[in-house]
């Protein structure tokens, strides 16, 4: 029952049925989705590093051969106070460095609450039957979905995690809140595949949830996850 869910979450989100005016995902430049972001969500954007092709395999820039996010972590310690909201510094950005992974500070205009693929597709489906609003959710080739919330969340979900009866440390569940960040779509990772909308930003969740909305849903999947 849960798979059929699924299938059906994916193909309507990734697929693009929903009206939406960023991403496109396929057929765009990273600097024209780097620039839609700051334009159209006023996000703040940041220039990771990217794959560079050798011997037959695809590196990371950092040249580290066991980099464990490959083309798509920060380039550089200061990458924080470089990410801007400005289409007009993305654009000169990407033109310099046309490869980049776009990375999307946390902790700024959203937090992001990552879970395992698997609950966070039964956590979609469970709120979609409760009319829950829920806002843009990243799926990682790492398997990992990213659901956007208000900032501030890291300081209020081990409170939220302990009224619902659990311990922090007792499922994977955590946030991405100040000095963190997320790869954005179509941000390829290694040989792995690119980061994808799970659910895709749109008008109808401009307006982010907060994080108290989306823990009891995301509590429990990962409690099943178990």
């Amino acid at each position: 029952m849960v798979t059929a869910v699924v299938v059906f979450i994916v193909e309507e989100t990734i697929a693009g049925a929903e009206a939406v005016q960023i991403p496109k995902q396929r057929g765009e430049s990273l600097l024209d989705t780097a620039v839609r972001y700051t334009e159209e969500r006023h996000w703040d954007v940041c220039p990771g590093t990217w794959l560079e092709a050798g011997a037959g395999v695809q590196r990371c820039s950092c040249g580290d051969a066991a980099c464990p996010a490959p083309g798509a972590h920060p380039a550089r310690p200061d990458w924080a106070a470089g990410a801007t909201g400005s289409a007009t510094v993305a654009r000169r950005m990407w033109r310099e460095r046309p490869a980049a992974s776009i990375l999307l500070p946390t902790g700024r205009t959203f937090d992001a609450v990552s879970v395992p693929e698997t609950a966070g597709f039964l956590a979609l489906a469970r709120m979609e039957r409760l009319g829950s609003a829920r806002g843009p959710v990243t799926l990682t080739p790492d398997r990992r979905m990213e659901f956007f919330v208000l900032p501030g969340a890291a300081a209020k979900v081990p409170g939220l995690l302990r009224g619902l009866g659990w311990a922090s440390s007792s499922i994977d569940l955590t946030v991405l809140g100040e000095g963190a960040y997320v790869a954005a779509p179509p941000t390829r990772v290694g040989c792995r595949g690119a980061v994808q909308w799970a659910c895709r930003p749109t008008d109808a969740n401009r307006w982010l949830p907060d994080v108290a909305e989306l823990i009891p849903p995301l509590a429990y999947a990962c409690g099943r996850d178990r």
